[in-house]
């Protein structure tokens, strides 16, 4: 059964960084694109970034320049390092297949204060 596990939440002043890991129990993880999504209190879920089998990556254009999507095959991870927080970032992160998502994780808080 497939399975996401978000970590690496926290609460940060703007400005901050975090680093966001994603442990996925895919058997096919290194050819599957690999999203991240972020919902905010009030909001639909939004795609934020994902990166391809071959690590071509994509981000939505609010956090273009401040977020790096990356991956890990050997360990089956996904990653988001995010620099220069905005108190607008402050969500619950997913991440999750791109074209077709599975069974969704818990996700991971991230709040940041201004």
């Amino acid at each position: 059964q497939v399975r996401f596990v978000e970590s690496g939440g926290g609460l940060v002043q703007a400005g901050g960084s975090l680093r966001l890991s994603c442990a996925a129990s895919v058997s096919t993880f290194s050819r599957e694109v690999i999203a991240w999504y972020r919902q905010a209190p009030g909001r639909q879920r939004e795609w934020v970034a994902h990166v391809g089998s071959t690590g071509s990556t994509a981000y939505v254009a609010s956090v273009r320049g401040r977020f790096t999507i990356s991956r890990d095959n050997a360990k089956t991870t996904a990653y988001l390092q995010m620099n220069s927080l905005e108190p607008d970032d402050t969500a619950v992160y997913y991440c999750n297949f791109l074209a077709v998502p599975a069974i969704w994780g818990q996700g991971t808080q991230v709040t940041v204060s201004s």
